[in-house]
């Protein structure tokens, strides 16, 4: 894995020698976020050799590089999935790449649905922890010595640090900001009212297909991590509504501007 890691590192740097600070993956209804900062590079998937390429549709597939007002930044439009059938270690692998070519914190968005009852369609939710038993570890095999420890401590995934900024940020952009844990599970089916009871039962607020094992991941490198999930949609059974794609990118789409808003304000501070 390491030698793929640094293959892909080598193919991206004959694309381009940006040094991010920040790494950043676009969930839905932020795919063109990137279209307003000040952009030095784009680099397809595609175009670097043996990187994994997204498949779902609204995820254009490219890293973006460049400058978030001053700060830089490297930027996933589109992150790949464990549903669309590559392993959890390709999963994370952009992850690692992206620590491995400078940045040193991970911003995190997705969107998920809420387990919460207090939460309603277009809420933010400031993820403080998360919940990963239904998924494969991103670790699991071999330890890649030069990234982490075999056993590498989970206690604060998400930095106490960043929640702050992202409370204060939450604040100056006026946004009402939920904080709770994200539970991953696999898809790509939506989850069926038992399994929503179940996450409930084990603590979760909100739930969705990616995210923790790119934390898990991100830690693993001692990257700083933090993540906020945009809820598009309540959760199996918490509604009566059936649930499908198109709303979620609906939703997300709706409250695209004040997340984008959000966002920007958070990795100024950061």
């Amino acid at each position: 894995m390491y030698k793929k890691l640094t293959d892909c590192l080598a193919s991206l740097r004959e694309k381009t020698d940006f040094k991010p600070e920040v790494g950043l993956i676009l969930g839905s209804g932020l795919g063109d976020y990137a279209d307003g900062i000040k952009v030095e590079a784009a680099v397809d998937y595609a175009d670097i050799d043996g990187f994994p390429v997204s498949t779902v549709t609204g995820h254009r597939g490219r890293f973006v590089f460049g400058y978030v007002k001053d700060v830089p930044v490297v930027i996933m439009q589109g992150r790949v999935h464990y549903y669309e059938g590559y392993a959890m270690s390709e999963v994370v692998l952009p992850i690692r790449l992206m620590g491995m070519a400078g940045a040193k914190k991970l911003f995190l968005t997705n969107a998920a649905g809420g387990i919460n009852t207090a939460y309603r369609p277009g809420d933010f939710m400031m993820i403080t922890d998360h919940i990963t038993t239904g998924v494969p570890s991103p670790l699991i095999g071999p330890n890649v010595e030069e990234l982490g420890v075999r056993f590498p401590d989970m206690s604060e995934v998400y930095s106490r640090r960043l929640q702050d900024v992202i409370r204060e940020s939450a604040k100056i952009c006026g946004v009402r900001l939920h904080e709770g844990v994200y539970v991953q599970l696999t898809g790509p089916n939506y989850e069926t009212p038992a399994e929503i009871r179940m996450c409930r039962n084990w603590g979760g607020d909100a739930v969705g297909m990616s995210t923790a094992c790119e934390a898990m991941a991100a830690r693993h490198m001692g990257m700083e991590v933090c993540g906020i999930s945009c809820i598009t949609n309540l959760a199996a059974g918490v509604s009566q509504e059936k649930l499908d794609h198109k709303e979620v990118q609906e939703t997300a789409d709706r409250v695209s501007e004040i997340f984008k808003r959000l966002v920007t304000d958070v990795i100024i501070r950061m």
